[in-house]
């Protein structure tokens, strides 16, 4: 197939170059009888026999041109080569011009060219041809040369440009599993030190939690290299860190999700609303002795998912959310959103009506998959105490 692929190429190359040749013969040709016409003399060939000089000599120029494709390909310009082979260009610019010149002496006489010099010889209609075309001749040669040049450092160009744009995307790809891997640890760590606070206290409930905890990295590790999930399965990962959390605070923590069922087919970044909800608890309920409950949504709207995460907690201490002091999963989850979406994305964090904080997130829309939507009331809803 790639053969046959190749083939067909090359034909159409030759195709088109034959095309140029063919359009060359017919602009000169009407340009000959114009002159003749204004010549107003009897005689006067039809502008077909004229176009048939053309013709002879345009596809006289299309059999020498893969010579001068050769030769292109063999002396080229760049690397300090062009001080030899330009020297050898403009000699078989001169060879070649001769070449062509003496086949069209022989020729277009034949066709009905230079009829006032039937009598004279071959030697001297080709001296004529010479002292009138040959400098046509070489500048055919270099403008066939210089449109092959052109075309290779085109073609350059774009590998150039294509091998950047992958190097690129490699370069994003591996900053955007950087970030995604720094989420890991700090998770990690964190689950582990809830789990010490209840190994003693509550040791049934610890024994639950490192099943939870588990079941937790066992869903991460499947993920591992994947930058972007359906928020459906997003969601299966915060419900199991909400259940370990909960365990953790008991009655203190209460979660409720309103989740529109047409976003749960909806591409998000990979562990993107773990970290905001760990926040909320962390900085905005936990420090509150009667706890607070953490609200998660998510709509589509003008083509874009929205999601928000907001809390009844502390908030930010004089609601001065611009110098907010953003930790490790804030900060990585701005950079992640960056590297992902660009300006195609917001995020922000506001200071709520009464108290706690809201994270607004909004990414463009788009599904990883088609079929039926899961059901949101499985998603959706209040989360009780454990």
């Amino acid at each position: 197939m790639n053969l046959e692929s190749a083939l067909n190429r090359k034909y159409v190359k030759w195709a088109a170059i034959w095309g140029v040749w063919t359009l060359f013969a017919f602009f000169f040709a009407s340009q000959v009888a114009l002159q003749m016409q204004s010549q107003l003399s009897e005689n006067q060939p039809s502008f077909w026999r004229v176009l048939s000089w053309q013709l002879f000599s345009g596809y006289v120029w299309f059999a020498i041109s893969p010579v001068i494709l050769w030769l292109g390909k063999r002396f080229v310009f760049e690397d300090g080569r062009w001080k030899t082979s330009i020297p050898i260009h403009f000699t078989a610019s001169l060879v070649i011009a001769v070449v062509q010149l003496a086949i069209d002496a022989y020729v277009l006489p034949k066709l009905g060219y230079m009829r006032r010099y039937e009598t004279a010889t071959y030697f001297q209609i080709f001296k004529i041809f010479l002292l009138v075309n040959v400098h046509f001749g070489v500048a055919i040669y270099w403008g066939v040369l210089g449109v092959q040049q052109a075309i290779k450092y085109y073609r350059k160009y774009r590998e150039r440009e294509l091998r950047t744009s992958q190097l690129e995307a490699r370069l994003a790809t591996s900053r955007l599993q950087v970030l995604k891997m720094q989420l890991h640890p700090h998770f990690l760590f964190n689950t582990l030190n809830a789990i010490s606070e209840l190994i003693y206290r509550d040791a049934e409930s610890a024994e639950r939690m490192i099943s939870d905890l588990s079941d937790l990295l066992r869903m991460s590790f499947e993920n591992l290299e994947v930058q972007e999930i359906p928020l459906k399965q997003e969601l299966e990962f915060l419900e199991k860190y909400l259940e370990i959390e909960q365990m953790r605070f008991h009655d203190r923590l209460k979660v409720e999700m309103q989740i529109a069922p047409d976003t749960l087919d909806a591409s998000v970044p990979n562990m993107i609303l773990q970290p905001l909800v760990e926040n909320a608890i962390k900085h905005g309920i936990g420090p509150r002795s009667e706890g607070g409950q953490i609200n998660i949504g998510a709509v589509r709207h003008n083509g874009h998912l929205q999601l928000t995460v907001s809390d009844n907690g502390l908030g930010v201490p004089f609601g001065d959310v611009e110098n907010l002091n953003e930790g490790v999963g804030i900060s990585n989850t701005r950079r992640r959103l960056r590297h992902l979406y660009g300006e195609g994305h917001s995020f922000s964090l506001n200071n709520a009506v009464n108290s706690g904080l809201v994270v607004d997130l909004t990414i463009p829309f788009k599904e990883l998959r088609d079929g039926a939507k899961a059901k949101a009331e499985n998603l959706s809803g209040a989360f009780d105490t454990v």
